[in-house]
């Protein structure tokens, strides 16, 4: 990635792979989130980065690290985090970061390169990948603090849905839920699981519901609970919903059944 390929790139192009393990703070990964949603040169090196993960995590690519190896690099991480707080950041560096560092100062091991592959891809602790619903958790958090609910803003669902068009490669169904309790707010591009999707707003007595939509083949209608939030999963017409608020479950599930619900003639 190149400055004079996208402008924006130059600030968020050494901030991917943190955005990736889940180190950015909130506000930070909700403008990365709104650059993700119009650079494509930045969404490609975050999925290259995804399938590498895959790569080195499929059966027989680990093999065990012996266990004197394993020994070292745990003493010398203990050893690290006990530095005198007078050490810049010593308390407030990642895990990972210390780790890191420890491995490019031990000067001591033949083959420098060699270690560190070994001890990314072979320690029981690996750097966290946020799953789906950790994402679609961040994302509808994100959109509230951001000030970035919506791209388009109005109750017309004969706006919103053209809205898409050529900002996603597939074409959501936007339904006036309004009778039903459930108004319509507007929608937005957002970036979820490797990929553009779109997410449509909605509200319920002065809560948000953000509904997530991809193409992806069928799956299970299952309700869950995650960080104190509600979610709502169900596929139609090859593609998935999910939806996220901090509504009761009972009217996430309503909110499900009415958006299902084929509209009237």
């Amino acid at each position: 990635m190149t400055d004079d390929r996208n402008p924006g790139c130059g600030e968020w192009g050494p901030v991917l792979h943190a955005f990736i393990d889940g180190e950015l703070d909130l506000m930070q990964a909700a403008k990365l989130d709104t650059h993700l949603a119009g650079c494509p040169e930045c969404r490609e090196e975050i999925e290259r980065v995804r399938v590498v993960r895959q790569l080195t995590s499929r059966d027989g690519v680990r093999f065990p690290l012996p266990d004197e190896v394993r020994s070292q690099v745990l003493s010398a991480l203990s050893r690290d985090m006990q530095i005198p707080s007078s050490t810049p950041r010593a308390e407030t560096q990642p895990l990972w970061g210390r780790f890191l560092r420890f491995i490019r100062d031990w000067s001591l091991v033949p083959s420098l390169a060699a270690l560190a592959a070994s001890a990314v891809l072979f320690l029981n602790t690996p750097a966290p990948d946020l799953g789906i619903e950790d994402q679609l958790l961040a994302s509808h958090v994100h959109s509230m603090l951001a000030d970035h609910l919506t791209d388009v803003q109005t109750s017309n669902q004969h706006t919103v849905k053209p809205w898409f068009n050529g900002r996603i490669d597939f074409s959501p169904p936007v339904n006036d839920l309004s009778k039903d309790g459930f108004p319509l707010v507007g929608g937005r591009a957002d970036y979820i699981g490797g990929r553009v999707v779109a997410a449509l707003i909605y509200r319920h007595n002065g809560h948000v519901i953000n509904l997530f939509i991809w193409p992806q083949a069928a799956v299970g209608q299952t309700d869950s609970e995650h960080d104190g939030y509600n979610m709502a999963k169900w596929s139609a017409d090859g593609l998935v919903f999910w939806a996220v608020s901090d509504v009761s479950a009972a009217d996430l599930a309503r909110f499900r059944t009415s958006f299902m619900r084929p509209p009237a003639n």
